[in-house]
């Protein structure tokens, strides 16, 4: 095996000096077994966490909810977030497929010394994120968003700033239009009507993102969704929860309930009423309502504050 070297950048190197704290806590925890209990607590201080959060999911084949982050892939259960694997890979652009199916981009754990690129390209898991193999683009995409819909395949590739498509589950691509996006949305229903955020407003495809317009008197957005072919959920930029059939009118049906200091960052539409997002503090929030109401999934250590 031919092993490659890079130079991080400033943003993973403070990453890798986080997942080294960690690690070293848990060399720590090996070296005696008279204090396991004081380095147990000394470990729970020293993990950095899920770090900032790209998206969330509920596996159908147990209904467990994953949250994806700068440092790795998290199954939340209870208040708790456990990574899976040990893993710290800064895991973007996820998104569920199916029962253990997994689809995301991002960069390798900053401790992965046989890494060939910063650049994961698309890559899949079958077994909960357990495990990953890499299908295309090693060392040439990094896909902030990933959106199925039915044969086709859309990915936002932040390097080239274009939208991505695919017809044979991620293996080959077809690089269509430029723009800055952060989120896309699509249905299987209609795989060519594509939609995304930006920070100009929401812009529309119809021709699988080969070229964008923008939605006339749409409020600005954070993320958006399709779980139905006749509904939009959206994100607003202040944390409002918002409905539509078609983009042209948005009806507010509730709000996250936000810290001052926290913006919306993420929204995934389970279906048009169960709905998960989570903000810049890194809360996970659910709603089994459409978004009329919230509850804490998870919470940072350290934060507090109560939900209404």
């Amino acid at each position: 095996m031919i092993t490659r070297s890079f130079v991080l950048p400033p943003r993973h190197r403070r990453r890798a000096a986080a997942a080294l704290i960690a690690c070293c806590a848990l060399l720590l925890g090996s070296c005696s077994s008279a204090d396991s209990s004081s380095t147990a607590e000394e470990t729970a201080s020293l993990d950095p966490g899920t770090g900032h959060l790209h998206g969330l999911g509920v596996d159908p084949a147990d209904g467990a909810v994953y949250a994806a982050g700068h440092l790795g892939v998290f199954r939340l259960t209870g208040a708790e977030a456990v990574r899976v694997a040990d893993r710290y890979q800064d895991t973007m652009g996820f998104t569920v497929t199916g029962p253990g199916t997994f689809l995301a981009s991002g960069h390798p754990s900053p401790t992965d010394r046989t890494a060939a690129s910063p650049h994961l390209g698309l890559i899949r898991s079958t077994d909960a994120a357990r495990t990953w193999r890499t299908v295309s683009a090693e060392g040439e995409a990094d896909f902030h968003a990933l959106q199925r819909a039915g044969g086709t395949l859309y990915g936002f590739d932040s390097q080239t700033s274009q939208v991505w498509a695919s017809t044979n589950e991620g293996r080959t691509w077809d690089r269509r239009a430029r723009l800055p996006a952060s989120d896309l949305a699509a249905h299987a229903d209609a795989p060519q009507e594509i939609w995304a955020t930006t920070p100009d407003g929401p812009v529309i495809s119809s021709d699988g993102g080969r070229t964008f317009r923008p939605v006339s008197r749409a409020p600005d957005l954070a993320a958006i969704e399709r779980p139905a072919p006749d509904t939009l959920v959206a994100l607003g930029a202040d944390g409002t929860i918002l409905n539509s059939r078609d983009g042209r009118a948005w009806k507010a049906r509730g709000r996250l309930p936000l810290s001052q200091e926290a913006k919306p960052t993420v929204l995934t539409a389970v279906s048009p009423t169960h709905l998960l997002a989570a903000d810049s503090g890194d809360t996970v929030y659910e709603s089994q309502n459409g978004g009329r109401s919230w509850r804490v999934l998870h919470r940072p250590t350290g934060q507090s504050g109560d939900i209404h």
